[in-house]
């Protein structure tokens, strides 16, 4: 934004009449325009590109060699009007020189004869006792006494004559003062003064514009900086015209400003023309501050945010080119005694009688088996909490389902689930009808049954595949194997080997010997040995990698089982882990992943307290109920930690891990909340401190004044039957300042409201050192000497209690009503 310039302004800048100025603007825009009008840029520009065109010249050569011509010609015409015009005077003299004031001069100016100069008394004597003598050739030079004598006794002072007063033109046109040569003539006096030593001290220039021109810089008119401002301006227009910017869903105002390369008032000012008051460190939206950039002239792109997953982890979608056939994935499901592990087991020792070679040494949780050249994968591990756990993390580990069913027993309870689990994880259902060598085997039973959970087999025109088997025979265990090699054919099931793998833990442990163990399951791509894998909150480098024969290998394709050493903790199982390339970013990505963790287990942490006590101990969360007691005496606390620790039972336990005399202190409820106990008080009260703490970190605190409420509360909670009906609600607190003596009324209290209010109707406590020493009602309440309904904090009033009078200085007025439970 330039500074206003005005019609008048520029025309007395170019040395042009403002009418000429204004003609110009009529002609080439609309409306009438004064010598006071403020013009804009477009205007100024056709008027400077107007008087640029006129004035423009051919040859500069030509234009710089005319105007020395002109300042030599000023120069000539200055020293001829500088010479003197008044005439010779007879005798030859020359006309007495009196411009110079006369300074302390005593010595009288005395006439010349015979032809002589006119005497020159402009110059003071200084310390000169000589007289200028006469010059041969019958002409003397003009004596000079002009100087003032200083400490001359010699000379006696001569009496002042009158002279006529002369006047000489000091105008600058007439007298032409060439100080270069004054300045020329001190600096020489001053070296031969100081021994021709440097003189530091440089010459003071005469103006500004002088001094600059000299030191060769250059001197800008007005008009040139307002053209250099809007050369600045348009060059910051074309820059702002090009940028660039992203923009998240949420900014700063000042950080908007960094951004846009402008000052945070501009942002603020264009704020507040949209309606939107803020200020710099105030957040706006995507929307509102995309608004403001577009108005400056940037181009606004949403910032796309980017999670470490999203750096870490590949996102890219698998094209048909990238994908290979895989073995398919099998779980075994089904009632305890309906023989899944019988099966399983079958279905190892078939696969080595086949003449595989090695054989299983060890047992991993999963493991492959060969059908036909071709690999099937078994999981050995999964009941039905593993199964759904696995699938509510978003792990699809499995493809077909193998429900196994005893043939003499049918659809059992455990069976259901198991068909529910399959159909919710929208996998192929296999029916494993066992037990088929018992004499009561019954598989139309079987199938018949299946038909009322929507499992309809495919000898009765279904979809489900219903294979007869003995797993203590072998009967059917081949017609089994071939089944589910050809509902995996029909799946079509196909992986990506050619990348980062990715897949889900089966099982971990920690091994005394080896550290944390985890069998992974490889969905897509192929797991190398040196692997940084990450798997839930464990992260690390796959050192070992054991197949389900118990051999080292260095590789592990789509749905091949392994396991692997090298994490540096135990993952759970269906944890999801990836191998990514960047270790650093993994670690913080694990970091992050714990934080949140803990934080769901403070969300989801809840304070025990006697109203949830019962569904705490009916969940078998509460094995021990531990309390803090305080009362007013030791007697006291001794009684009631008796007493509630006699409530035990089977379920819980009573204990009391700290008793003891006075006040409930912030360190009472510190232990509370470490500890999770519950707070009992006896007839103490708490600290403010403590309250505040209480309620900020949610521990319970019960204050009784009868014991026999307090064991009564503990034990109806312990049974789930607590449900009282009142309770107290602090109003205020007050302090006693001072105590009057009133007949016929007794002592009055004169107290400051420190927290809260008094109201008239209240209940009031009196506590003395933390300990309730009267509970009484309010007789009266002053304000001054006006009955009061109620007074507010930081003022004072006057109480006095209905039966309690011993009332001492700096005892503390609570007071509290009672009020109903609203269950």
């Amino acid at each position: 934004m330039i500074e206003k310039y005005r019609v008048h302004e520029v025309a007395k800048d170019l040395n042009l009449p403002t009418k000429e100025v204004v003609d110009l603007l009529a002609a080439n825009f609309e409306g009438e325009r004064k010598s006071m009008t403020a013009l804009n840029e477009e205007e100024l520009s056709v008027v400077f590109n107007h008087y640029t065109n006129e004035t423009q010249v051919e040859n500069f050569d030509e234009y710089f060699a005319a105007g020395e011509a002109k300042k030599q010609a000023a120069k000539e015409a200055a020293k001829a009007q500088s010479r003197p015009t008044q005439p010779q005077q007879q005798g030859g003299q020359r006309p007495v020189q009196q411009n110079r004031p006369q300074q302390n001069n005593t010595q009288q100016n005395r006439p010349q004869q015979g032809g002589q100069r006119p005497v020159q008394q402009n110059r003071p004597q200084q310390n000169n006792p000589q007289q200028n003598r006469p010059q041969q050739g019958g002409q003397q030079r003009p004596v000079q006494q002009n100087r003032p004598q200083q400490n001359n006794p010699q000379q006696p002072a001569r009496p002042r004559t009158a002279h006529p007063a002369t006047t000489v033109d000091m105008r600058a046109g007439s007298t032409q003062v060439e100080m270069e040569k004054y300045n020329e003539k001190y600096d020489n006096l001053a070296q031969t003064k100081l021994g021709n030593k440097d003189v530091s001290v440089q010459k003071q220039k005469l103006t500004q514009k002088s001094a600059q021109r000299r030191a060769g810089k250059p001197v800008m008119s007005r008009k040139e900086k307002e053209d250099a401002k809007m050369r600045k301006l348009e060059l910051e227009r074309q820059r702002r015209k090009n940028l660039e910017i992203t923009l998240p869903e949420e900014i700063l105002v000042g950080d908007l400003a960094a951004r846009l390369h402008v000052t945070s008032s501009e942002i603020i000012k264009r704020l507040m023309t949209l309606g939107v008051m803020a200020s710099v460190n105030e957040v706006i939206d995507f929307d509102t501050a995309s608004m403001v950039a577009m108005e400056i002239g940037a181009k606004v792109e949403k910032e796309v945010v980017v999670t470490i997953e999203d750096r870490l982890f590949e996102m890219e979608e698998d094209t048909d080119e990238n994908l290979s056939e895989r073995p398919p994935i099998v779980v075994v499901m089904g009632h305890v005694d309906h023989g899944k592990t019988s099966i399983l087991d079958a279905i190892r020792h078939a696969n080595v009688t086949e003449g595989e070679a090695g054989g299983i040494t060890q047992h991993i949780g999963a493991y492959q088996v060969v059908v036909n050249d071709r690999p099937i994968t078994f999981l050995d591990t999964p009941g039905h909490a593993a199964f759904t756990a696995m699938r509510a993390r978003g792990a699809q580990v499995t493809d077909i389902a193998v429900i196994v069913v005893a043939a003499d027993d049918g659809i059992m309870p455990q069976t259901v689930e198991a068909i529910n689990h399959a159909k919710a994880a929208g996998v192929s259902i296999i029916v494993a009808i066992n037990k088929m060598d018992k004499p009561h085997a019954n598989p139309d039973k079987v199938m018949q049954e299946l038909t009322e959970y929507e499992l309809v087999p495919e000898a009765w025109g279904g979809d489900v595949p219903c294979i007869p088997v003995s797993a203590k025979s072998k009967q059917g265990i081949g017609d089994l194997l071939e089944m589910i090699q050809l509902v995996a054919d029909t799946s079509e099931l196909k992986a990506n080997p050619n990348k980062l793998a990715k897949g889900t833990v089966i099982e971990a442990k920690l091994d005394k010997g080896r550290g944390p163990v985890a069998t992974v399951l490889v969905q897509s791509g192929t797991l190398h040995a040196g692997d940084v894998v990450i798997a839930g909150t464990s992260v690390g480098r796959v050192r070992v990698m054991l197949s389900d024969k118990g051999e080292k290998v260095e590789v592990a394709g789509p749905a091949m089982p392994v396991e692997i050493t090298g994490l540096d903790s135990v993952p759970d199982a269906g944890d999801i882990f990836n191998a990514v390339e960047d270790e650093r970013l993994a670690k913080e990505l694990v970091d992050k992943r714990k934080f949140e963790n803990k934080q769901e287990q403070f969300s989801a942490y809840e304070k025990v307290t006697l109203d949830n006590l019962f569904s705490h101990i009916s969940q078998g969360d509460i094995k021990e109920l531990p309390i803090i007691v305080k009362a007013d005496v030791q007697g006291s606390v001794e009684a009631v930690k008796q007493s509630l620790e006699k409530l035990s039972n089977d379920e819980v336990r009573v204990k009391v891990i700290h008793g003891a005399v006075g006040a409930v202190s912030e360190s009472d409820v510190m232990l509370a909340d470490a500890s999770n106990a519950i707070i009992v008080g006896f007839n103490v009260r708490p600290d403010p401190v403590a309250k505040e703490n209480a309620d900020r970190d949610g521990v319970e605190l019960r204050l009784y004044r009868i014991i026999y409420d307090a064991i009564n509360d503990v034990e109806t909670a312990m049974k789930g039957m607590l449900a009282p009906k009142t309770r107290e609600v602090d109003l205020g607190r007050a302090e006693v300042r001072q105590v009057y003596k009133i007949t016929g009324v007794g002592a009055v209290a004169g107290c400051y409201v420190l927290e809260g209010k008094i109201a008239r109707n209240a209940e009031i406590r009196v506590v003395r050192d933390g300990i309730i020493i009267a509970d009484d009602k309010l007789a009266s309440l002053k304000r001054f000497k006006d009955d009061a309904k109620e007074v507010a904090k930081g003022y004072e009033c006057g109480m006095s209690l209905n039966k309690f009078n011993d009332i001492k200085e700096g005892d503390i007025f609570e007071a509290y009503e009672i009020e109903e439970y609203r269950e």
